[in-house]
């Protein structure tokens, strides 16, 4: 037994190894990634940015073989694999680099899985953020939680009317109601919208889900809560030429809105006491005042 692990471990390490400074992701055309649903575990490849690959944590073994005893005893295998596809990003020079479910992967390989459930998604990085950065004219910014703020799970809060099919098949989450009134006040009064998760959602699936709401997304930065401390470092300079782009800086979120001068940082928080989702609305006007000069 220690044998075949052992043996496991070197074969983990190679594909580490195979990955680093090889493989980088590139964009994949949004038909692909919505009939993508399984893909071989021998055309994925580990992350050198994420905490899998990073020396000082590295796999754990635990975790793998956990993975693999769920897999190998749970006659739901299936089913429960499909609820938590492995988040994958196409790659250069050939097949798709791992962004969450390494550890998946790994068990997958363990039990001689072939193919397993994919979702495939392309994310914002920095040469795109950089390109934007370039070309806005706007010296403020607006900045959401997609998942907290923009998107709700909640059947019991108002949300905007789904769209018809075939769109409606396509884009599946639930938008608060009034967030796209939002999003069209705040770009008609000089704002670029940027949207932060901490899922996997692809720029353009977002950009185009908001444009058939007739308004516009900026930027949508995803997830990093499973990448290593030198990417995290790197995400945070990211995040710094962001803020030094812009004079100012809304947060905004159902409960306040909060004002920020990113050459002096000041700010002021302006609480919104609306309810029954009805606090885009009060947002509005908050930042109407704001923009007068009002408290």
């Amino acid at each position: 037994m220690a044998v075949i692990k052992t043996q496991f471990d070197d074969f983990i390490a190679g594909e580490i190894k195979k990955s680093k400074g090889v493989y980088y992701p590139v964009k994949s055309g949004m038909l692909r990634r919505l009939l993508m649903k399984k893909a071989g575990c021998s055309e994925m490849h580990p992350n050198p940015s994420d905490e899998f690959c990073d020396p000082a944590i590295g796999p754990s073994y635990r975790i793998i073989s956990e993975y693999q005893k769920q897999f190998l005893t749970d006659i739901r295998f299936h089913r429960f694999f499909d609820n938590e596809p492995i988040v994958i990003e196409k790659a250069h020079p050939d097949g798709y680099i791992i962004l969450n479910g390494h550890h998946r992967w790994a068990a997958a390989i363990r039990i001689r899985q072939e193919k397993v459930p994919v979702k495939l998604v392309t994310l914002m990085h920095e040469e795109d953020v950089k390109r934007i950065l370039a070309s806005t004219g706007r010296s403020k910014r607006a900045v959401l939680d997609l998942d907290e703020a923009v998107f709700t799970g909640d059947p019991a809060e108002p949300a905007e009317k789904p769209l018809r099919f075939p769109f409606g098949r396509i884009y599946t989450e639930r938008i608060r109601l009034g967030v796209p009134a939002l999003f069209h006040f705040l770009t008609t009064h000089g704002y670029d919208v940027w949207l932060y998760s901490s899922g996997y959602y692809s720029f353009d699936y977002v950009q185009r889900y908001f444009r058939r709401y007739g308004v516009k997304v900026t930027g949508v930065i995803s997830a990093a809560n499973r990448q290593s401390k030198a990417a995290r470092e790197q995400r945070r300079k990211l995040e710094q030429s962001i803020t030094e782009s812009y004079s100012t800086t809304l947060h905004i979120d159902p409960g306040a809105v909060l004002e920020v001068n990113n050459s002096t940082g000041e700010y002021a928080d302006h609480e919104l006491s609306s309810s029954g989702g009805r606090w885009p609305q009060e947002a509005i006007g908050v930042i109407e005042r704001i923009g007068k000069g009002g408290a």
